[in-house]
């Protein structure tokens, strides 16, 4: 039987009710929708995880300059420097003395290229003048210095010049950096008072970062310790650089070349070392801050995620259209949480630039190459997406989940 129903538009077909599916550019600006409209609330959010971001960002930098600018230091004054120094016997227990002929022999090993000596003189002082009272002399030491002692340490002149053939023998001195800002000598050319002689001072030396003991000392000539402070010529210290492919090498027979009839009394050591380890504490240092950090990465993602959860319930009404008008629940979800990822990906980006601000104005503070690790960098942002897909999980399925006809009762 014919029907009688007069023809009309035809049946939708379920494949063109499916709903539209969302492009990536869809979703962006539909995720970016949230933000626009609460901007206040957005900027304090990433904020939030900006700062932790930021905070390790600096961290990481700060620590990563500190290590390259001991690299350079490293490189520019070496790790093949050597000390060997009288120890204490382990079966009298008093101290070695090296023998006089200890940097001959030492200097008589072949991969050595260069070797000098200090003696400290005992029972001499360092006084400004003559007229300050004896106890007062600020614990500084006097040391006779070979002459090729500047260049085996690698230390500078900051004023002045090093000792020679002529003031070696002379009442000549120079002063370690710290020995002259004790006494308040700025340059050379002035007289100070050694063991009750006057000493004029020849030069003042920077900073010697692999001798730092060298910074208290007054360093006057070999033969001018004997004649004027009755300097017994015993060495105390023997500076040795050695090639580097046998720096332990010769490390190993240091000692027993040194003292061959007690080597058990001498102590060897690689100034170098105590730099390395001095970055190692920095290091553990570095990793405390780091938890820091990432403790006010955890606060932000918090701030993030209670955010997104307060936008849900402010936005019932606009979810509940978007149902009405045949959004999914899937694309419901993917738009809060594309929100949550935009708003983490802002406080991440911002963190990097200011941590690397950071790091870069506090490294040329201090003289150093600024350096910020690019895993640092990618490992910020990767951090800040993590924590917003995390913090925007749950309020995004919770949006997905919100029935139309209760999103809509809501407004």
């Amino acid at each position: 039987m014919r029907s009688l129903r007069p023809p009309g538009p035809a049946e939708p077909s379920a494949k063109s009710l499916r709903a539209a599916r969302m492009r990536p550019g869809d979703v962006l600006r539909v995720g970016a929708t949230g933000l626009r409209t609460r901007p206040l609330r957005a900027w304090l959010s990433a904020l939030g995880i900006a700062i932790g971001i930021a905070a390790m960002i600096a961290v990481v930098g700060i620590s990563s300059s500190s290590r390259a600018e001991l690299d350079r230091q490293l490189a520019a004054l070496g790790t093949n420097l050597l000390t060997v120094s009288p120890g204490t016997s382990m079966m009298s227990g008093e101290v070695g003395v090296l023998p006089y002929e200890a940097v001959s022999m030492i200097g008589r090993i072949a991969p050595v290229t260069q070797v000098a000596a200090v003696g400290q003189v005992p029972d001499a002082n360092v006084y400004r003048n003559d007229r300050i009272p004896e106890g007062q002399s600020g614990g500084m030491t006097v040391c006779a210095a070979e002459l090729a002692m500047l260049d085996t340490v690698g230390a500078d002149l900051a004023d002045g010049v090093w000792l020679n053939e002529a003031t070696s023998q002379y009442p000549a001195v120079v002063l370690g950096a710290s020995a002259a800002e004790q006494l308040g000598i700025t340059g050379a050319g002035v007289d100070i008072y050694i063991g009750g002689q006057w000493f004029s001072v020849a030069g003042v030396l920077e900073p010697v970062v692999l001798a730092p003991e060298l910074d208290l000392t007054a360093l006057i000539g070999w033969e001018s310790a004997a004649a004027y402070l009755g300097f017994d010529g015993h060495a105390t210290t023997v500076y040795t650089r050695a090639e580097d492919a046998y720096v332990l090498d010769v490390a190993n027979v240091l000692a027993a070349t040194a003292d061959p009839s007690a080597p058990d009394e001498m102590s060897v050591s690689r100034p170098s070392d105590a730099l390395e380890a001095q970055q190692a504490v920095d290091s553990a240092f570095t990793g405390m801050l780091l938890g820091l950090g990432a403790v006010a990465l955890l606060v932000g993602g918090v701030g993030v995620a209670n955010t997104m959860v307060i936008s849900v319930l402010e936005r019932r009404s606009e979810i509940g259209l978007r149902r009405s008008l045949g959004a999914t629940r899937g694309q419901i979800r993917t738009q809060f949480l594309a929100e949550s990822l935009l708003l983490s990906a802002l406080g991440g980006l911002g963190g990097v630039l200011i941590g690397t601000v950071v790091t870069a104005g506090y490294a040329s503070s201090q003289g150093w190459p600024a350096v910020v690790p690019y895993w640092a960098s990618a490992g910020g942002v990767g951090a800040t997406l993590f924590i917003g897909a995390a913090a925007g999980l749950y309020p995004a399925i919770r949006a997905s989940r919100l029935a139309p006809t209760e999103a809509l009762a809501a407004q």
